[in-house]
């Protein structure tokens, strides 16, 4: 039990009826989850405002409620007004959990790519270097040995402030987010200071009904994370890179290829070998050693640069970084999965037509025998994507395979025919087949010397999602399970 007064402590707020002297038993903004004595707060989302169940929220058992507009409840019941609940939710969730971010060395990663990656190669360094790391991110939660999957890239602000908790109370000394737009928009990130505030990159995303209005919305909204950090680590190759420092409140620190930057990548060269492709460079500026990478492609080399910037600040040293950042993986990030010497196969989260064309671009690098792309489209998702992706992928590999992905409640056929639109647009050649581990077999057995096959759209995810319900599958099982069957027929 907290008390109310605590809760509010740091919460501008108008006191409008009921007493503060209340032991609050838990903050909660999900009507359907309240408990007795609890301090409900009233969101206002996109398909439902939290203000319309408030009455039931007191029948449930909530002895006070936060609200943005007044609402009619029993007169004992406490109404705090605030002029945006989503604020106070953060603001009352830090002080429900006792503040643990102020425990912790929080580092918070945005950027429209990278994000990912990135917090896995800072969480692989601080490991190497002694340090506990929790990690936030859009694949999972991960605290200690426990480990949660994601439904958003940065979670409402009170599961943030539990995690934090449940870090902090485990042992873990520093926490590696992603902190996205929309977390940065709705203050999921509000009531702390990251220690440390990361920028890979800005291009077009996440505009339209329900997330962006504009694209200088979109980077607004990134750039607030340079207001809420103590250091600021930008790409300074980027070119929207001084529109997100126009209202920092940080010190400032970059990394790039540019001789500018304070730390620096140089002697950029691709890596090949038996069934594998990477990237190796030289780090000066600030650190002077070299860096060879199992992760294809330029970007690769601006994610380990952000990592190795950030953990110079905790004092990983040189050799760390170096093993770390040659073993660090990320589940359905260009995930290499090692089944020839003759070809290269990866898995990769690429699902619309820009990463899906950075994707292949970066492969092209490579000089490739063939470049053989796997991949289907989500169903009940824009049509529009499906042509997209089909004329990327018609356009710059050698062979696409087309498959299913998350048919949901649509035909998997129907999905692969508008596909076949845009591929059809181009001379890119094609076969279709509906099964994902039957065009997985198809793929492995009929791979060439030099091939680079990149199985595409699934990533980190372990379900197919088919009419409501979701079966496990996983491609790494898929391909284990290929690879066993191609032996066994000899």
């Amino acid at each position: 039990m907290k008390h109310l007064k605590q809760l509010l402590g740091r919460l501008p707020y108008q006191h409008i009826q009921g007493t503060l002297e209340r032991e609050i038993s838990d903050v909660i903004y999900d009507s359907r989850k309240v408990v007795k004595d609890a301090l409900f707060v009233c969101i206002k989302g996109t398909a439902a405002d939290g203000h319309t169940f408030a009455k039931g929220a007191v029948e449930s058992g909530a002895k006070a409620l936060i609200v943005s507009e007044l609402v009619d409840v029993p007169e004992e019941i406490t109404v705090i007004l605030v002029e945006d609940t989503r604020y106070a939710l953060a603001l009352v969730s830090a002080a429900y959990f006792d503040y643990p971010a102020e425990q912790l060395r929080v580092i918070g990663i945005t950027g429209t790519k990278g994000k990912t990656t990135t917090t896995y190669m800072i969480k692989s360094i601080l490991e190497g270097a002694g340090h506990r790391v929790g990690l936030i991110g859009t694949i999972e939660t991960i605290i200690s040995e426990e480990t949660v999957p994601s439904a958003n890239t940065t979670p409402e602000s009170y599961l943030i402030q539990r995690y934090f908790r449940k870090m902090l109370d485990s042992g873990c000394d520093c926490c590696v987010m992603e902190v996205s737009s929309q977390g940065l928009m709705m203050h999921r990130t509000a009531g702390f200071v990251f220690e440390m505030g990361i920028f890979t990159n800005l291009e077009p995303d996440h505009i339209g009904p329900n997330e962006h209005a504009s694209f200088e919305e979109y980077m607004e909204c990134k750039s607030l994370l340079f207001s809420q950090c103590r250091i600021g680590i930008l790409n300074a190759d980027d070119r929207h890179y001084k529109d997100m420092i126009k209202r920092h409140t940080c010190e400032v620190e970059t990394f790039g290829f540019g001789g500018a930057a304070s730390l620096r990548a140089d002697g950029v060269r691709l890596v090949k070998g038996p069934g594998c492709l990477g990237v190796a460079y030289h780090v000066s500026g600030l650190m002077d050693f070299d860096v060879q990478i199992d992760v294809p492609g330029r970007f690769s080399v601006y994610n380990s640069l952000a990592a190795i910037a950030v953990c110079r600040h905790f004092g990983a040293d040189a050799g760390v970084m170096e093993k770390a950042l040659k073993s660090a993986k990320t589940k359905g990030r260009i995930e290499l999965v090692k089944v020839s010497d003759d070809f290269t196969l990866m898995i990769d989260y690429a699902h619309n037509a820009m990463s899906l064309k950075s994707l292949l671009s970066t492969l092209r690098e490579y000089e490739p025998g063939r470049l053989v792309c796997l991949f289907g489209c989500g169903g009940n998702r824009s049509r529009a994507r499906r042509f997209e992706m089909g004329e990327v992928s018609g356009e710059m590999a050698d062979l696409t395979i087309i498959t299913s992905d998350n048919p949901r409640f649509e035909e998997p056929q129907a999905i692969i025919d508008d596909i076949k639109i845009g591929i059809g647009k181009t001379n890119g050649q094609y076969v279709e087949i509906a099964d994902r581990k039957e065009a997985i077999r198809y793929a492995v057995a009929h791979g060439r010397p030099g091939d680079v096959i990149v199985l595409a759209g699934k990533g980190h995810e372990d379900y197919q999602e088919i009419k409501g319900i979701k079966y496990p599958m996983d491609e790494r099982d898929l391909i284990t399970q290929v690879l066993k069957e191609l032996k066994a027929e000899g």
